[in-house]
């Protein structure tokens, strides 16, 4: 009675109804790749972070200072003052020198002073050195030798950066002489 048509038969029994095209699939990536391994940010809007960024490697040693205003991330060695609006040294990164941030996040090793509006020392931190702070996070087994000052939250930076400076030594000055 009822006969089944072949895929390639079509409209052969005069219902007159053409075929539906069949979509083209799209050219993805592999689903591997796809799955495995994260997004990038779309060209058209990169992310602040993306954008000013500077990474020491890990196996990289750079000795003398750096400053700008973007964000530092140290995984090598470095020797000599940092001075950017954002640092994260990770587990294998050290910094022997002082370092100034808005924000610093604490992984690795810091030989120096720090001054920062926010500082965070992870577990795995080991810092020896002053810190000068409006805000500071300690994560348990996070080691720390030196004194924590807290910076008055309404003083601006500029006042922090001023606390640490060195102060001249009366014995620096010459006594006025007067005459006998």
């Amino acid at each position: 009675m009822f006969t089944k048509s072949k895929s390639h038969d079509h409209g052969s029994q005069g219902l007159g109804i053409p075929p539906a095209p069949e979509p083209t699939p799209a050219p993805a990536p592999s689903a591997l790749t796809a799955a495995s391994a994260p997004r990038a940010p779309e060209p058209s809007r990169p992310t602040p972070r993306s954008s000013n960024l500077s990474t020491l490697s890990a196996g990289v040693k750079y000795e003398g200072n750096i400053s700008g205003a973007g964000e530092l991330q140290v995984d090598g060695s470095l020797k000599g003052d940092v001075r950017v609006s954002r640092v994260v040294i990770g587990e294998g990164g050290s910094v022997e020198g002082t370092v100034h941030a808005d924000v610093l996040d604490v992984r690795g090793r810091v030989s120096g002073a720090i001054v920062a509006k926010q500082v965070k020392l992870y577990a795995t931190a080991r810092v020896e050195g002053d810190i000068t702070q409006e805000q500071l996070a300690i994560d348990q087994g996070a080691w720390f030798q030196g004194r924590c000052n807290q910076a008055k939250r309404d003083t601006p930076g500029a006042a922090m950066l001023e606390a640490h400076a060195p102060k001249p030594d009366k014995a620096d000055k010459p006594e006025p002489k007067t005459p006998a």
